[in-house]
């Protein structure tokens, strides 16, 4: 073993070690409750205290400003007295000098869609320089440009800063477990027009079963391994009851004075993008050869629908809808009992503890994850994207390039039914463009997923049953009604956080990984942000209490 696979391995077992001992969410949750308060400042100190600031004759604004000052100060001393994780990859930019394994899409690429050297260079060097200048000189293959990639430099005035959080690395080039999740987005794709209820009949969702057990990725994941029930579905309880997708993407969204349906335009059935070598080429150097062809809005009943859905939505949309079906639009008292305002019998919660003060946290929510998962994207993983293992699978199938990829690769029969499909073994995919001009991990839509929802599990009562229950009919035209699992407001936000990271994979621009983990980290990030929150309002409040992602009782 070399010193630097055996230095990666141990970092990977320091951030395992580390993840246990105060990075999960319930072991950070605890060690906010249980960390030593920051002495407050008392009006009279700080009254006293010299601030710089403008001038005034009213004492009370003084009073006010150095208490306000006082208080972002203890907050932030707080967030930095939390440990540092360490930040593993998974070695692979390192290991390939030829870049393979690394993200570099909208740079310029050879006829075997490998990167310009020089061009991933300054790419590289850019980002450790932080310069604009630098990003200027980023070498361009074609009309896109690079997503972003200096908000992660970005600071935050609330939570933990984009640094202070980390997660585990992400599969291997080489791995099996990379081949693995790759042999299940070529079945999202093969599958994208099979209704979701029609899974357990399907043929082909008969064969991705059976694909994917022989991986033990995928075979330790559930009871019994996968099966047509839990086929392409999230890892949490609320994800395996009831329904594929949750009743949050499908009830009718109050809004107003009015109410939407969530009947959503959908990419063309049966009409895939990049499923011929040239196209791909094209979309690696950062040009859109293609556009999309709509069908007419329907209900989510399928993996086209879902991936249609995430293809433009806003980043905090299916959770600023969901807080207004479950506060407005289900006909129950749905807030938490936890809340102040619970028992209160003069008053009502708004500003603070209510409806107005939720929307803006779930958008706050939405952001402050984005940030942390461009610092995950850009600064540590630089994972490539499905569709460019796609080509590299091709390349290698057909013999134009020889790959480190894992033998496993030809033990299942996802490929060959792509092939027969498509006469190559590119991966198929959803959009035009494929995926963005940002790397795969974490997946931005779970990151803020994860974070959203756990800002609405904080809010809401996790236990509540859902009423009137409501599944979309085959086509996608109607709502029927469900019958069958009680279905639980944590449960179906649980189930959604899933829908949306998972409809990323549905078109082809995700992986697994990037989806789970992105949940966790963007709980995470929810976490550090409602523990500021409990600082600094005025309320008596014994702090949030819900159900994380692995269903144990987070306190706040």
């Amino acid at each position: 073993m070399s010193k630097k696979t055996a230095t990666k391995e141990q970092e990977q077992q320091d951030f395992s070690a580390g993840r246990r001992s105060f990075l999960t969410k319930s072991a950070i949750a605890a060690g906010i409750a249980a960390a030593a308060p920051i002495a407050a400042v008392a009006p009279d100190a700080a009254q006293a205290a010299v601030i710089p600031g403008p001038a005034t004759s009213n004492p009370l604004a003084r009073r006010r400003a150095n208490l306000a000052y006082a208080t972002r100060r203890d907050a932030a001393i707080f967030q930095r007295s939390l440990p540092l994780p360490p930040h593993p990859d998974n070695g692979d930019e390192a290991a390939y000098p030829d870049k393979i394994g690394s993200f570099h899409k909208a740079l310029p690429h050879d006829h075997l869609g490998e990167v310009d050297r020089l061009a991933f260079r300054q790419l590289k060097r850019a980002l450790i320089r932080r310069n604009n200048a630098e990003f200027e000189a980023i070498p361009l293959g074609g009309v896109r440009k690079l997503a972003n990639p200096q908000a992660t430099y970005a600071y935050s005035l609330e939570g933990a800063d984009s640094h202070a959080l980390a997660m585990p690395a992400a599969p291997a080039f080489a791995s099996a477990d990379q081949v693995a999740e790759t042999v299940e987005v070529y079945w999202h794709a093969l599958l994208r027009d099979v209704p979701f209820d029609d899974y357990a009949t399907n043929p082909l969702a008969l064969a991705a079963v059976e694909d994917m057990n022989r991986f033990s990725y995928f075979s330790s994941k559930y009871d019994g391994g996968v099966t047509v029930d839990n086929l392409f579905r999230g890892e949490t309880a609320g994800d395996l009851s009831g329904p594929y997708v949750s009743q949050l993407l499908l009830k009718d969204i109050p809004y107003g004075a009015t109410s939407i349906p969530q009947r959503y335009r959908v990419e063309s059935p049966g009409f895939d993008f990049m499923t011929n070598y040239g196209e791909w080429l094209d979309v690696q150097r950062g040009n859109v050869p293609g556009s999309s062809i709509f069908a007419p809005p329907r209900y989510i009943s399928d993996a086209r629908s879902l991936g249609s859905y995430v293809h433009v939505d806003f980043t905090y949309q299916a959770y600023l809808s969901a807080a207004q079906i479950i506060a407005g639009g289900l006909g129950i008292n749905p807030w938490s009992p936890n809340l102040p305002y619970a028992n209160s019998a003069t008053q009502g919660g708004f500003v603070t503890f209510g409806g107005g003060d939720l929307l803006t946290l779930v958008a706050k929510a939405a952001q402050e994850a984005l940030k942390t998962a461009w610092f995950q994207k850009w600064e540590v993983h630089l994972r490539l994207r499905p569709e460019t293992f796609g080509g590299r699978i091709h390349n290698h199938l057909t013999g134009a390039a020889t790959y480190p990829i894992d033998s496993s690769l030809y033990d299942v029969n996802v490929f060959d039914e792509t092939f027969a499909r498509n006469g190559n073994y590119l991966l198929p995919m959803g959009y035009p463009e494929g995926s963005p001009t940002h790397p795969a991990y974490p997946a931005g839509h779970a990151c803020v997923a994860g974070a959203c929802v756990t800002m609405l599990k904080a809010f809401f009562d996790n236990d509540l049953a859902i009423p009137d229950p409501v599944v979309a009919s085959v086509d996608g035209q109607n709502l029927v009604p469900y019958a069958g699992d009680t279905l639980t407001i944590g449960g179906e936000l649980n189930k959604l956080a899933a829908n949306i990271s998972i409809g990323r994979d549905l078109a082809g621009v995700h992986y697994r990984t990037d989806g789970i983990e992105g949940l966790l980290i963007g709980e995470l990030v929810a976490i550090r942000m409602l523990s500021d929150i409990k600082r600094v309002y005025n309320e008596d409040f014994d702090g949030f209490t819900f159900r994380g992602f692995d269903d144990s009782i987070v306190n706040v």
